[in-house]
């Protein structure tokens, strides 16, 4: 490990005092700063709605989903109205969604599952969502927290890229991500510390190229306190070889 590694993680590392802010809690206000309209961008009236969606939110853009059930919507308002559609008809509805076979068994696998198991009802739990075909922690978070008001942390691509590149985590498992940040956030704002940063994902720390340049928070971010120490370093050799070779 090099001296700025070293450096740079033991600062990743550095323990707060109590009844000072945990550093997720320091990130979390200086983005809800910058990005005041942070919400979930998936179109839903009832939590029906919302599992339907989030179901067909996987690898496939909000934008789209929101496309795909204006229609399904329209036609499905309950367990029964989605396994009336069958099979067949509610494939081609869901289709541009992507993966549309997988997600159409899963949707009609978990109404049947509402209606048969918990009386036509989405159940209010984690334990019990979980049961429920084609949904996992993030799916379940999501209705959680967005339907029911009961806190939840959904992990997805986003709020997992941001949580390593911040040094809120040195783990690339979304379950155990959820549970580190469930340590150090105020159970109210989870829900919407997962909103904001996967806004921030989407505008500013791009997983390809993040714009540092816009973000509020680089003074707490592991990725750019790499970043900068390694530029540092590279002008230090670039200046020593320049002394060398003038001598």
């Amino acid at each position: 490990m090099t001296q700025s590694q070293t450096k740079t993680q033991s600062r990743s590392k550095k323990r707060t005092t109590p009844g000072e802010p945990s550093k997720a809690q320091k990130v979390y206000d200086r983005l809800r700063a910058l990005h005041p309209d942070a919400h979930i961008e998936l179109d839903f009236t009832t939590p029906l709605d919302l599992l339907v969606a989030t179901i067909l939110s996987a690898q496939c853009t909000d934008a789209r989903v929101n496309i795909v059930t204006r229609e399904l919507f329209r036609r499905a308002r309950t367990p029964d109205d989605y396994l009336g559609l069958g099979t067949d008809q509610l494939e081609a509805i869901i289709q541009s969604a992507g993966f549309y076979r997988q997600k159409a068994k899963s949707i009609l696998g978990t109404m049947r599952k509402i209606r048969d198991d918990f009386h036509g009802e989405i159940p209010r739990s984690m334990e019990e969502l979980v049961q429920l075909p084609g949904v996992g922690r993030k799916t379940a978070n999501v209705v959680l927290g967005n339907a029911f008001d009961t806190p939840g942390l959904p992990v997805d691509t986003h709020v997992t890229r941001l949580s390593l590149r911040l040094g809120l985590t040195q783990s690339e498992d979304p379950v155990t991500i959820e549970a580190e940040l469930q340590q150090v956030l105020s159970p109210v704002d989870w829900t919407m510390f997962s909103h904001t940063l996967i806004f921030h994902g989407r505008r500013v720390c791009k997983a390809r190229r993040p714009e540092c340049a816009r973000c509020n928070a680089t003074d707490l971010c592991l990725y750019y306190q790499t970043a900068e120490d390694a530029v540092i370093a590279d002008r230090k050799k670039a200046r020593a070889r320049t002394q060398h070779e003038g001598t």
